[in-house]
């Protein structure tokens, strides 16, 4: 059976706090939800601002293969007439194929909000609707607090649902919109109206309960065929239900086709780009696409899924395009010194430099180093136990001086006196900080020699206090980030020092970067 997927991204998830999505944002994301293959894009309210009227007007010249395109809106105004309603009118001027109507389904909504009667709110979802079937528009309705409607009079809400299906309607939706409905509740509800004869159901839940997902598949269970939701649950409140989750279950848990063939591996893809766009951070720890949803830590789950990858994965990462991932701390055993060095094609056996590198490991994460997300870090502990292993630059001394002189105003100078083979450079520079001052003076010293450190963008850097009790004697983490192309890694170092810390990880940066040059 093929479930339908609506994505509302574009609509319901810029109604999460911190989203604002411009029109050439919009109309990216709607060119990759196209590409995915999802069945509808809802791509705004017409009726309710600027932007979205230029989505609509845009977005007909991107030939789409998969998707149609819809616009939202609500139904007519109490009193009013749909055929001279504002609002209804906007969605006939999008010129979209099909219109989403949300309408009230709940008698407090009707009574305390609408303020107008349940014979007025019928009247008004039935005709709202039927005018724009009679203007040759397929209409999606929207159930608005369904299930909370249900619980409060079950008799009006399922007229609600009647009045859209006599409208016209081709799908009526559910909608869970405050987001407090269990599944257990969902099932039951859903399970009363199989002899309704509402033609196909929807289902739209909110994640206020922590229960959007799993209500979601409970709902297709009971027989709904159209589930709408948000890429990486983006919404308001708590968000909406999680396509990029629900897909993935729905197709690799029950069996059910969402998505054309092969397109279930751009999963982990899409739901970066779109938070890209969006300009928030992945989450990294998201069901099936998260950076850490196939990361392995503790020793003894790395040393099972080193004989057998099932032992600790429900599922293949790849079928959703992620990958398995071996994370390294003083959890680890050897199996994750042997993962890593495989990972970064180091020859390395289990003999006494994998005993010796996890030693040091544990010891100075003990002393406050964290190797969970400083990979690169990691790659040259194994390395500098390799026979013959000689590092590109060895430090001497370095010095920092961090001051405030008058007409200059604050300023910092590094030396740096490294030795090359069998050459000593002794270097010099300034910088904005104490940081950037070391990081001038190493590539000054070091570029003659190794032209390759020109192209190293250092692209991060994280400070954390990690016994704040000593104050400014206290324990300081730095974490580093350095790229070079499309390649970027991390680097650590820890002291109560914070240049020491600074300077530890910024020579594994550049060590590791030579390296790969």
């Amino acid at each position: 059976m093929k479930i339908q997927i609506y994505d509302t991204t574009l609509r319901d998830g810029t109604q999460r706090e911190g989203i604002s999505l411009s029109c050439d944002d919009k109309l990216k994301i709607a060119e990759r939800l196209d590409d995915l293959g999802v069945d509808f894009i809802e791509g705004g309210w017409p009726g309710s601002n600027p932007k979205d009227v230029d989505f609509f007007r845009r977005v007909k010249q991107i030939p789409l293969r998969n998707a149609v395109v819809t616009a939202f809106g609500s139904t007519c105004r109490v009193g009013g007439d749909p055929s001279t309603d504002a609002n209804i009118r906007a969605l006939l001027d999008a010129q979209t194929s099909v219109c989403t109507v949300v309408g009230k389904t709940s008698m407090l909504h009707v009574e305390a909000v609408l303020q107008t009667t349940p014979a007025e709110n019928l009247r008004i979802i039935k005709e709202s609707i039927g005018f724009l079937v009679s203007n040759n528009r397929r209409v999606i309705y929207d159930a608005e607090h369904f299930f909370d409607g249900h619980k409060l009079d079950r008799d009006y809400a399922l007229a609600t649902l009647r009045a859209a299906v006599e409208g016209g309607a081709e799908m009526v939706v559910l909608c869970d919109t405050n987001g407090g409905t269990m599944p257990w509740e969902v099932g039951a509800i859903l399970r009363t109206l199989k002899h309704e004869k509402l033609g196909p159901l929807g289902i739209h839940t909110h994640n206020d309960g922590e229960c959007a997902v799993a209500n979601s598949l409970t709902a297709v269970v009971e027989g709904c065929v159209h589930v709408q939701g948000t890429i990486n649950g983006y919404g308001e409140r708590c968000g909406n239900a999680n396509l990029i989750s629900v897909i993935a279950d729905l197709e690799l848990k029950l069996g059910l086709k969402c998505l054309p063939e092969g397109q279930l591996r751009r999963l982990t893809d899409l739901s970066h780009f779109v938070a890209e766009v969006t300009n928030l951070s992945p989450d990294e720890h998201l069901a099936y696409v998260g950076k850490s949803a196939f990361a392995h830590k503790g020793g003894i789950h790395v040393a099972a899924i080193r004989r057998s990858e099932q032992s600790y994965q429900h599922i293949d990462p790849a079928l959703v395009g992620n990958q398995l991932r071996v994370v390294v701390s003083e959890l680890s055993g050897r199996g994750n010194l042997l993962s890593k060095a495989e990972e970064f094609g180091l020859d390395i056996n289990s003999g006494p430099g994998v005993t010796e590198v996890l030693n040091e490991i544990k010891v100075l994460e003990a002393k406050g180093f964290s190797f969970e997300a400083a990979e690169a870090s990691v790659a040259l502990m194994l390395k500098r136990q390799q026979p013959g292993y000689q590092p590109p630059f060895e430090l001497i001394d370095f010095a920092v001086n961090v001051e405030h002189r008058r007409g200059r105003g604050l300023f910092a100078e590094a030396s740096v006196k490294v030795k090359v083979q069998d050459e000593i450079l002794h270097t010099v520079a300034d910088g904005t900080g104490p940081v950037h001052a070391l990081d001038a003076a190493i590539r000054k010293a070091l570029s003659p020699v190794y032209a390759a450190i020109n192209s190293f963008q250092l692209v991060d850097y994280k400070v954390r206090i990690l016994d704040g009790e000593h104050g400014t004697a206290a324990i300081t983490r730095v974490l580093i980030d350095t790229q070079n192309g499309t390649h970027r890694w991390s680097t650590v170092g820890a002291s109560a020092n914070i240049i020491e810390a600074s300077w530890h990880a910024l020579a594994d940066s550049v060590e590791y970067g030579l390296l790969l040059a």
